[in-house]
């Protein structure tokens, strides 16, 4: 299964995610019709390329409903590896040097990092 979900799919997934329950091609139309506006060739077309990607599948009953075939956090995780492989060579302490020393983040922010790391040795 490819974890590659374009902007536009995404859109989709997250309506999923965060219903956590099968939803019907109506009930998907209908938010991302008021959310978006688009039409229903936009949806049917977005919901297509996912299930051909096995990343939604569809269970064809009276009405056929759609469920995510992978986690938001098996999604996020893979997103992060990917990243990190194409920006930074997989390296995790380049990424937030390049954050250090571009100021995104402050001094404030690092403490924050740090305690964080504190704690998780805390839980060792």
């Amino acid at each position: 299964m490819s974890t590659k979900i374009a902007n536009a799919e995404l859109e989709i997934m997250r309506i999923l995610w965060r219903e956590g329950r099968p939803l019907s091609f109506a009930q998907l139309r209908e938010e991302l019709a008021n959310r978006k506006g688009w039409n229903k060739s936009t949806t049917q077309t977005l919901i297509l390329r996912l299930r051909k990607k096995d990343i939604v599948s569809a269970d064809f009953g009276d009405t056929v409903m759609y469920s995510p075939n992978i986690s938001e956090q098996e999604f996020l995780e893979a997103e992060e590896q990917n990243f990190l492989n194409k920006l930074f060579d997989g390296n995790a302490k380049s990424f937030v040097s390049a954050l250090c020393r571009n100021g995104k983040l402050n001094k404030n922010d690092i403490s924050e990092f740090m305690s964080m790391f504190e704690e998780d040795d805390d839980t060792k």
